[in-house]
């Protein structure tokens, strides 16, 4: 498999990584993460006219229609710079669900104000007691010619600094089934909407949602109705490759400077890295670090051309080998730094963070190894 750009991919990425090396420092993140909104309009708005938002989502919603593989570079650099701006939640998310099964309508109203950076998303999927399958305890009845939904999320990335929701809501049947799952766009400043914020352990910020007789029209519905678990696996899956190239970003910086860090700090009189045994734990860290590149663009690859089935083999082995493998990368950051690596003055902590809870993002290891077992 050719893992090399184009050129205009590499201009992309380079355009990308120049912007955050700028303007996205360690001092500056931790800046924005300690702001009030929690993310950097000034950022976001970069973001948007650098063509970012718009890479996956179709060109006749605005965007560029890049396939999957060509994503890589690009959540590679964001995931080197740990990047708190909602871009998962708005565009790979819920922007990918409403471009896959959105209504023309839908489409035209929604998505080209993300790609130009005027509005955000999020998707409100996960509920207490879902653990990670697709169950939905969320109803949703008919109430006139809309609906009224009746429930709670919890977790849901992004939502604080969103303008609309994607919600998923039961319309027949019970928690579990495949039928009767349905997809619903709502204003979060819809009457019985309530939102309780908070920053999660790798600073980005998250909201438990709670819908209390919430009413929309019949143009809510997104997609059919009862119809709608098939573009929510395919877009938590592809959510789900999007944060294994992340991931690898994440790793690649672990690996970056804990090097830099073997070459200066001395011991003995000498540096760390003149140690063979050091050395030999810094091979492994760049190797980890390979493997899970090179398995990240086959599963965007599947993304692209494969069959459900072998999209969601493919995926969740990416999954398990992800988090193998930055488990192994950031502990070793760690160690490799000793106590120092565990402050919150060192970038490298954070990296360890974010790590940790991309591994456990829509599934952990177990639910994947089930998955990919399945």
């Amino acid at each position: 498999m050719n893992f090399q750009l184009n050129e205009e991919q590499q201009q992309l990425t380079d355009s990308l990584k120049r912007v955050l090396d700028n303007e996205y420092g360690f001092e500056s993140r931790q800046k924005i993460v300690a702001s009030a909104e929690g993310f950097s309009p000034a950022v976001w708005n970069t973001l948007a006219e650098l063509g970012v938002l718009g890479l996956p989502l179709s060109e006749g919603a605005g965007g560029f229609g890049s396939p999957a593989a060509e994503m890589v570079g690009v959540m590679e650099a964001m995931g080197e710079a740990l990047v708190v701006e909602p871009y998962l939640p708005t565009v790979c998310l819920a922007g990918h669900l409403i471009d896959r099964a959105g209504s023309e309508a839908q489409k035209n109203a929604i998505l080209p104000g993300v790609v130009e950076g005027k509005l955000r998303l999020a998707l409100a999927h996960q509920e207490r007691c879902s653990d990670y399958s697709l169950s939905v305890a969320l109803s949703a009845t008919r109430e006139g010619a809309g609906w009224e939904l009746d429930g709670e999320k919890v977790v849901v990335l992004g939502a604080p600094m969103a303008d609309r929701l994607v919600v998923t809501a039961r319309t027949a049947g019970q928690p579990g089934d495949e039928a009767g799952l349905s997809l619903f766009l709502v204003d979060v400043k819809t009457p019985g909407v309530s939102m309780k914020s908070y920053r999660t352990q790798d600073s980005l910020r998250a909201a438990d949602i709670t819908f209390k007789r919430v009413k929309v029209g019949a143009d809510a519905l997104i997609g059919i109705e009862g119809g709608g678990l098939e573009a929510l696996d395919e877009t938590l899956d592809f959510a789900s490759a999007m944060l294994c190239a992340e991931a690898v970003g994440a790793m690649k910086f672990a690996c970056d400077t804990t090097l830099e860090y073997l070459k200066t700090r001395k011991q003995f009189g000498v540096t760390l890295g003149s140690f063979q045994a050091l050395q030999h734990r810094m091979v492994d860290m760049c190797v980890a670090t390979e493997q899970a590149r090179s398995i990240t663009y086959l599963a965007c690859a599947k993304l692209d051309s494969a069959v459900p089935t072998e999209r969601r083999r493919v995926v969740a082995a990416a999954r398990v080998k992800i988090a193998e493998n930055a488990r192994l990368v950031g502990q070793e950051a760690i160690q490799l730094h000793g106590g120092m690596g565990m402050t919150i003055e060192m970038k490298v902590s954070h990296t360890f963070k974010r790590l940790t809870m991309i591994s456990q993002t829509f599934g952990d290891v177990d639910h994947y190894l089930a998955r990919f077992a399945a």
